[in-house]
């Protein structure tokens, strides 16, 4: 039995910035220690299959990302804006395998506020076994010197509006102030490529953001090599769950102020729906159905059809639906349908009938 805490390192930073390769620096670096790793980087490349390789859990490299393996992709919205319903359930699982796990590493998308996210480490199934080990801030020089803040504003702002889980538009500046707001640690990258000028100026602008006790470290390709730092990295030991609700930053003030700010979290509703085996034709029916007659911003979730070994993912974005296979499902795995529906002014009762109907009740 575990009786330490699983330590978890965020890494937050905008699309660009370096964080993934972080990442794959500390899989390849750092030995001896079971690692698990969470992605959200809506509409970056994976980690590559060289990297699940060497990842320490059991990865396989026929499916690279795999919630049977160490890799945990969260590749469908902002993991600070979808927390409860896809990051937690990650958790969980990954409670589960506690005594298999040494370390968690959690990459964000680009646009992820730190807080929402840390925040869910205070939730009583996560406190128990699990703490933030630190907040790591990628930064990067050279657009930050520049002024864009992203090495790519039009990349970061095509990412801004391909995510229809994204419930924040703060302005490039304003996100860059809420991540260092709550970052324990400040990695600026890319800064061999920064004049000592350019250097004070992202110095400047990055303290003006940080506590006494948050250190900036300055660094470019050589850290990928650098055993000891990178190892360094994942024993901070900052517990950063305990102060975030101290934290004080622009998406909070847009609240207090009474300010307008579409956040999903203040007006929208969802509902989870749970069956046994469903006739999928049925099902995306009555779903596409429902998609034209409730504002349903998103549906999302797994359906078990009679007959067949696979489980099937089932995801609408608007009135548009994707129904696909994704794995098999396991020999002890209840097969049962769940699909989770977000939207405003939502009939639970009515989508729960709707649906129902679709459930193939068993003959003796």
């Amino acid at each position: 039995m575990r009786l330490n805490k699983i330590p978890a390192t965020v890494v937050t930073g905008f699309l660009g910035s370096g964080k993934t390769t972080l990442l794959a620096s500390i899989l390849r670096q750092v030995t001896g220690k079971r690692i698990a790793v969470i992605v959200n980087e809506f509409g970056e490349q994976d980690i590559d299959s060289s990297l699940l390789r060497s990842c320490a859990l059991d990865c396989d490299d026929a499916q690279p990302v795999s919630e049977a393996g160490g890799i945990y992709e969260l590749a469908n919205g902002c993991i600070c804006c979808t927390v409860e319903e896809e990051f937690l359930p990650v958790m969980k699982q990954l409670m589960a395998r506690r005594d298999d796990i040494d370390h968690i590493l959690i990459e964000t998308s680009g646009l992820a506020l730190p807080k929402p996210l840390v925040q869910a480490f205070n939730w009583p199934e996560v406190r128990q076994h699990c703490t933030v080990d630190a907040i790591i801030t990628v930064v990067d020089g050279p657009a930050v010197a520049a002024g864009r803040y992203a090495s790519d504003v039009a990349k970061v702002d095509a990412q801004r509006r391909a995510d229809e889980n994204l419930d924040h538009d703060p302005s490039l500046r304003e996100l860059l102030d809420d991540q260092l707001s709550a970052a324990d640690l400040v990695l600026v990258s890319k800064t061999d490529l920064l004049t000592p000028l350019e250097r004070e100026r992202v110095e400047t602008l990055v303290r003006a953001q940080l506590t006494e006790s948050v250190k900036t470290l300055f660094i470019d390709q050589t850290l990928a090599s650098d055993r000891d730092t990178l190892e360094a990295l994942m024993g901070i030991g900052a517990a950063s769950e305990e102060g975030i609700n101290a934290i004080d930053n622009h998406h909070d003030r847009h609240h207090a102020d009474g300010a307008h700010h579409d956040h999903a979290h203040d007006h929208f509703d969802s509902c989870v729906i749970r069956l046994g085996e469903v006739d999928g034709a049925a099902l995306a029916q009555r779903l596409q159905q429902l998609l034209k007659a409730h504002q349903i911003y998103r549906a999302k979730g797994f359906a078990a059809l009679p007959g067949k070994p696979m489980r099937q993912v089932v995801q609408a974005v608007g009135e548009r639906l994707d129904c696909y296979f994704d794995r098999l499902w396991a020999p002890d795995e209840p097969r049962v349908t769940q699909i989770v529906v977000i939207g405003k002014g939502l009939d639970s009762d009515a989508l729960r009938e709707a649906l129902a109907a679709t459930e193939i009740t068993a003959t003796a």
